[in-house]
């Protein structure tokens, strides 16, 4: 079997963490495609991909098309001469350039597929409650993330886990899968699975504003699993209301307090140090939160210098 010439494509830290394995056990990259320059932030500054980032770092060859079906881009991308693709966490491939290398493309995705299909599965892990995840390197083909399995991995998550910490922990099992994966396609064993379709398969939405609010007439479980799931990124949030006063606040931790009550739901319960809101079968405590134009901030910071009327709630 001819040595492996890789051209490898993502855009996010978590990508970073696999290149970097691969670089690091000695693999030939002979390419790094990423996603093209953007303006950020309130400056509108130019910001670089944390793949490309790396990439110049490392003195790695960079390619940033902005179309993936450009005559230039891809004969800038057949002149690599690679003969194994590796995706993880970039874009949809079109098939001209995941059919181009010999060894074929995989894709790393961080969850156990078929499930947690799409753009966000290890928030959806966690939102939904899941006690295990994990990795699954498998081929692309011309659906998301359906193609056929090389190799899954697993992992337990803490039921206090946040999703950045489940992040970080993923990410460490993905490059020791990928190095696997590259294992099994160098010694000519792969045997990928296809993956089943049924109707329970659960899925890995897109994050937006509406499934990032807080509705307070969930569980405490629900609510805590979703403000969790959300931290540190993109946040859960909701709108705090005290009389004529409304604020749009971003929650990053929360605990949850089992006990009867009598309180409506969403009442803001505030001591001088502890702040915590009605729900139906106990009370939410807040940790840490951001009120608009402040700083990430506990909930005894924010009481030092804040404070609620028995009208407060939150929606």
């Amino acid at each position: 079997m001819e040595k492996l010439r890789i051209v490898f494509m993502g855009t996010p830290e978590f990508a970073v963490g696999i290149l970097d394995t691969i670089l690091k056990n000695n693999y030939e990259i002979v390419g790094v495609i990423t996603a093209a320059d953007k303006p950020a932030g309130r400056g509108q500054k130019i910001k670089y991909s944390a793949v490309k980032e790396y990439a110049l770092e490392n003195n790695l060859t960079l390619l940033q098309p902005t179309n993936l079906k450009d005559e230039v881009f891809l004969s800038e991308l057949k002149a690599l001469n690679a003969n194994l693709q590796i995706i993880v966490a970039f874009r949809m491939l079109p098939k001209v350039v995941w059919e181009m290398p010999k060894y074929g493309t995989f894709n790393l995705h961080a969850s156990l597929l078929p499930n947690y299909r799409g753009a966000a599965p290890i928030n959806w892990a966690i939102i939904n409650g899941e006690t295990k995840t994990g990795v699954t390197t498998f081929y692309i083909d011309d659906k998301i993330d359906t193609g056929a399995m090389i190799l899954s991995s697993e992992i337990a998550i803490d039921e206090e886990e946040n999703v950045g910490q489940l992040h970080d922990r993923l990410m460490v099992l993905g490059s020791e899968t990928v190095l696997k994966t590259l294992q099994l396609i160098e010694s000519g064993n792969v045997n990928p699975k296809i993956q089943e379709n049924n109707d329970e398969i659960k899925t890995a939405y897109k994050l937006d504003k509406d499934n990032c609010k807080i509705d307070w007439l969930q569980s405490g479980r629900e609510i805590h699993n979703l403000i969790r799931g959300l931290s540190p990124y993109p946040v859960a949030w909701c709108y705090f209301k005290d009389n004529d006063q409304e604020w749009n606040v971003k929650i990053y931790e929360s605990k949850i307090i089992d006990e009867e009550h009598a309180e409506p739901i969403g009442k803001i319960i505030a001591t001088k140090k502890e702040l915590k809101i009605a729900v139906a079968n106990g009370f939410i405590q807040i940790l840490s939160l951001q009120f608009p134009g402040k700083k990430k901030m506990t909930a005894s910071e924010l009481l030092n210098g804040m404070s609620f009327s028995e009208n407060a709630l939150v929606c």
